[in-house]
């Protein structure tokens, strides 16, 4: 097979994928309906899982086709039950895309704005869930691309409980990039796409959350059917399958990217990329 030219790529994602990534997707035709392709899909689900500490008892991971914000989407649409409001912690442009979400789809909603360059004030967050005990989900970005910013996640997940909300972080830009762990930072739901931290391609996205709050969401109001969590999740228990075709060829390359990760290991690829960090910094 000649030789592909590789590029160096700059922006945040899709990233320069290591060649054994891209030729992952070299394979033998397969049918996804087929048992062997539901067999590689369970795995990849349960390797996700791994990523972030989650044990199968408590969390499902569920594969969808799209880019990112199809899981901001699919969160937010999915679980808010009737009568219940959204607060989103908005500092940057990726929770202004959460509010742009709720906009749409008409839910209620508290946007509750931080400059972009500063941490959210947690004591606003907690009198805000105190003065709208509606609210039934809080969503945030973990960390927003545009300013590099880092939310602090783990106390504003341990306010969203307090006040009986369920957290959805959007950790597109930091899982398998950063260390996370789901119960140690209060996390009912995280997400994030296979060409970002995974190193994989474009084309996959996932959501890993608690199970009892998807089968939960069964009897809350459908706002959407191809983004809909519960009906996704139902589908790939009953039968091993995505209910609508799946990107065939980036999880190919997604559990090749998974694999690589894991040899690396969690804090061994945190330490490389801080220290890129460091040699840049040392430049500048």
């Amino acid at each position: 097979m000649e030789a592909i030219k590789r590029n160096i790529l700059l922006n945040p994602g899709p990233s320069t994928t290591t060649d054994t990534v891209k030729y992952a997707q070299v394979v033998p035709d397969i049918c996804p309906r087929e048992q062997e392709f539901a067999g590689l899909m369970k795995g990849l689900r349960e390797d996700l899982l791994k990523t972030v500490h989650a044990n199968t008892d408590d969390y499902t991971s569920v594969l969808f086709c799209g880019s990112g914000t199809i899981n901001i989407d699919i969160c937010i649409n999915s679980l808010v039950p009737e009568g219940g409001k959204v607060l989103v912690v908005n500092n940057g442009a990726y929770s202004t895309r959460a509010v742009e979400i709720c906009e749409y789809y008409g839910l209620p909603h508290i946007d509750l704005k931080f400059k972009v360059d500063e941490l959210p004030d947690l004591d606003m967050i907690e009198q805000t869930l105190k003065d709208n005990p509606d609210i039934k989900l809080v969503h945030t970005t973990h960390n927003e691309t545009g300013t590099g910013i880092l939310n602090p996640i783990r106390e504003i997940g341990a306010l969203a409980h307090k006040y009986g909300a369920i957290f959805t972080v959007d950790t597109t830009s930091t899982l398998a990039m950063r260390p996370i762990n789901v119960y140690e930072d209060n996390i009912d739901f995280c997400m994030a796409s296979a060409q970002k931290g995974l190193m994989a391609m474009t084309g996959l996205s996932f959501i890993i959350g608690k199970t009892k709050e998807i089968i939960r969401s069964k009897d809350y109001p459908k706002r959407s059917y191809y983004c809909n969590l519960y009906l996704q999740y139902e589908y790939f228990e009953k039968t091993g399958e995505m209910h609508f075709t799946p990107p065939v060829q980036t999880i190919y390359a997604t559990i090749q990217g998974l694999k690589e990760y894991f040899e690396e290991g969690e804090e061994a690829k945190w330490a490389r990329y801080m220290t890129v960090l460091t040699d840049l910094d040392s430049r500048m």
